[in-house]
């Protein structure tokens, strides 16, 4: 791909994203969950009538993805690298200036989730506390790969090191926090703690938001295995 079309990719992408009613859509979508159009089309507030336009855009910019089960039509966005970009681009959207004060809501600064891993201060918290362990170690341009305590750690706690590792996708990375301005947990690693986070019922997830409450089990557990308050 020449520079040229490089350019005409990210101005379709950019273009697609802009619109407000794609905007939301798009955002929406962010905790992981699949919708229909019918929902995706009350957040947005537009018509029933014009929501297949709008994803059939998002789908052509490969932002969103389609899928099919029996008679209902899902949408879902089309991978982690699209939730990152548009974290990435709440960041960008507070602005900047001498001293960052968070204005979300606490609840949602407090815990929730970032497609499919932790994000918020848990999230933050889990990533430093990792880092200071030496669970976690630099492997590339924000990529991570574990150092051995953290691949016995992590097999303690009951997630498949080997199995996490051979997902096709990247193992650990980091991920700016929107609202915290400093980096939380991604890649299938990630995703393997909220998975195993919401298996214990360390966290349990609002059913209409992307926030997660952590229960008193987790509190004691996450304090127990990896020290965080």
């Amino acid at each position: 791909m020449d520079v040229d079309e490089s350019d005409a990719d990210v101005s379709t992408i950019a273009a697609a994203i802009g619109e407000p009613a794609r905007t939301r859509m798009l955002y929406c979508l962010v905790d992981g969950r699949a919708r229909t159009a019918t929902e995706l089309a009350a957040v947005a507030d537009v018509m029933p009538s014009t929501t297949s336009a709008h994803l059939r855009r998002l789908e052509k910019a490969r932002l969103v993805k389609l899928v099919v089960q029996g008679k209902h039509r899902y949408y879902s966005l089309d991978g982690a690298n699209v939730a990152t970009a548009l974290e990435a681009l709440n960041v960008l959207a507070a602005g900047s200036g001498p001293r960052f004060v968070p204005n979300a809501p606490a609840n949602l600064r407090a815990a929730r989730t970032c497609y499919d891993h932790l994000a918020g201060t848990l999230g933050v918290r889990l990533h430093d506390r990792l880092r200071d362990l030496k669970w976690i170690r630099p492997a590339g341009e924000r990529a991570y790969d574990l150092a051995p305590a953290g691949v016995a750690g992590f097999e303690r706690m009951g997630i498949d090191v080997a199995a996490t590792r051979a997902l096709r996708r990247r193992f650990a990375t980091a991920c700016l926090d929107w609202s915290e301005r400093r980096d939380h947990l991604a890649g299938a690693l990630g995703a393997a703690l909220l998975g195993l986070a919401l298996k214990r019922k360390w966290i349990v997830r609002d059913l209409d938001t992307r926030i997660v409450t952590i229960t008193p089990a987790g509190r004691r557990e996450i304090k127990a295995w990896i020290g965080v308050e």
